[in-house]
Formats: C-alpha cells, structure tokens, sequence
C-alpha cells in the first residue's frame, strides 16, 4: 500500500507499507490532510527499499516519493478542508486496479457506505475491464486504465472544448467506457466529473476505514 499528498506540509513521515491479505494497519493523518492511499500489486523489493511493482507503482521505490503509477484505484482525502467539514471519495478516474470502499469509523455524520461495501446504489464489484483498457503482467490481467490514459484524447479526458462540465458527458463519447467503472462502484468516481455521486463529506471527529475487496 502506498500513500501521496497535495500538502506539503503537515506531512507523513511514512508512505510506503506491506499489507497482506487478510491484515489490516493503521496510519494516522495529520488535520487539514489532504491526500490519497492506493494498493499496489505484483511487488519486490529489495532491502533497500528498491524494486518495482506491477500496478500503482512509486517509480521503484517502497517508500512513495509522490503518486504512484496508473492505473490505481484511489481513497481521497481532504480534511477539515471546508466548514469544518471531511471530503472523501473512491476515484477511478485514472483506471482501476483493486476494488475497494471507504467507512466511516466515529464522527457525526451518517455513513453512506456499508460495512461489506453497499451503496443505496449498488455493492463492490469486480470491473469487466473491455479490453483496450486493460493491462497485462505476468500473462494476467492486472489493471484496468482509463480511456484517457489509454487515448490520450480531449473528449476522453474532457478537456479542450470538452472541458466544460456540460460537454464533458461519458454517454456522448465514442465508447462510454465510464459506465464499466460505474457498474462495478457505483459510488466511486468513474470519470472527472462524476462528483455527484462520488463525493462523500463527514463531520466530527471522524477517522475512515479503507476496505480492499469485494462485496460478499
């Protein structure tokens, strides 16, 4: 597992860590946060802490100096950002490589994910990766990228004259390749503008639990 951050400064000490199937650790974040955790997959590494893994990769370092490598299925943080308030989401918008959800643990707001990863609009499912998108290692499928890191275009990475939220509308693209993330998370980012359906907020004291997995 590996974290980045936007703020430069409160920052963590410790963004690279090994976690096992079935384990689960604790990092704690500093207040006014503001940053992500992803998986990576297909990892060695040397004592030294070099090495290379086969998705969400931290240009072959344990410890993350910055983002990792796309595809990577992302947990975003902005706390204490506004009013008080927690942003927090799933994004997929730069591809996917491990499912997952986000809990709430404490705070004072109502959690609208479940504890086995359920939304009111659907539970946790593999991504049917078409496959353009998909990336191979080791003769396996072990990522799925989005149109735009794959088609470098202005309409898929909505920008350009597709820039404005109203053009930038994955149902008018040449595939709406948006909706294959969507169906898998349904409240998870599938593109950059998917934010309505995507962005949660918490108030209070809260801390979040980061599930890699699938829905029972």
């Amino acid at each position: 597992m590996a974290a980045g951050q936007q703020t430069a400064q409160p920052a963590l000490s410790t963004t690279g860590w090994v976690l096992k199937p079935g384990q689960s650790l604790t990092v704690s974040v500093p207040d006014h946060w503001n940053g992500r955790f992803w998986g990576r997959t297909g990892c060695s590494f040397n004592a030294a802490g070099s090495g290379h893994c086969q998705t969400g990769d931290c240009d072959g370092r344990f410890q993350c100096p910055g983002y990792g490598s796309i595809p990577a299925t992302l947990a975003e943080f902005n706390l204490n950002a506004w009013s008080g308030l927690d942003f927090y989401d799933v994004s997929m918008v730069d591809g996917s490589n491990l499912p997952m959800w986000i809990n709430q643990v404490g705070g004072s707001s109502k959690d609208a994910i479940s504890a086995d990863g359920c939304s009111a609009a659907g539970c946790t499912k593999p991504v049917v990766c078409p496959a353009p998108l998909q990336i191979h290692a080791g003769g396996a499928v072990v990522g799925c990228e989005s149109p735009c890191g794959v088609f470098g275009t202005d309409q898929y990475c909505c920008r350009g004259q597709w820039a404005a939220r109203s053009a930038c509308d994955p149902t008018k693209w040449p595939v709406d390749y948006a909706a294959d993330f969507k169906r898998a998370e349904p409240f998870a980012y599938s593109y950059c503008d998917d934010d309505a359906t995507s962005t949660f907020t918490a108030t209070g004291e809260a801390g979040y639990r980061i599930t890699f997995g699938l829905s029972p």
